[in-house]
């Protein structure tokens, strides 16, 4: 039970760090806890769907998956990037971007732990609510950390987290972590 505890912290980082740039724009404690358990729930999906789907899945997406997350974070750093520069400040963030968008790409590394779980012969019913329970707890924890962040930071928020999850990108797509 502790290795899996520690696995899902590990897997959880990538959540954390990007709920860390994500909570630099405003937003209410409900659409926080609402973000954090929507990346929780992918974080547990992904892992069972690994689980469930073995060798192959490994096989398939194994090498790309850092570089979709990676990319897709870009991808988002740079529309927040472009849309500070074009429009005022947002009050709060868009949720359907942070909903829909997000979550799904950085659970994907998810799939291929999920894979090894299974061959292993971990449980199914065990590993993937362990999994999504501990990054919806840690991505909450992040966007409160970057709230309290932006706070002392003298930017627009857009532009902070736009800045903020292109680095994360970068980092990531390097494989600098």
């Amino acid at each position: 039970m502790i290795d899996l505890l520690i696995l899902g912290i590990t897997l959880s980082l990538d959540n954390f760090r990007t709920a860390i740039a994500l909570g630099t724009l405003e937003h209410t404690r409900r659409h926080a806890a609402q973000v954090a358990l929507v990346f929780g729930f992918w974080d547990a999906a992904a892992p069972l769907v690994g689980i469930l789907g073995g060798d192959y899945l490994s096989q398939s997406i194994g090498p790309t998956a850092e570089y979709v997350g990676a990319g897709l974070l870009g991808a988002f750093g740079l529309y927040l990037l472009v849309q500070a520069l074009r429009t005022a400040e947002p009050e709060e963030l868009d949720p359907r971007w942070v909903l829909f968008s997000l979550p799904l790409p950085l659970s994907v590394d998810n799939v291929v732990a999920g894979t090894s779980l299974g061959l292993l012969g971990y449980s199914p019913w065990l590993a993937p609510p362990l999994f999504g329970a501990i990054t919806a707890l840690m991505t909450f924890a992040g966007l409160r950390i970057g709230r309290a962040a932006a706070s002392f930071i003298n930017i627009r928020s857009d532009l902070l987290s736009g800045i903020a999850l292109l680095i994360m990108a970068i980092v990531l797509g390097l494989g600098l972590e």
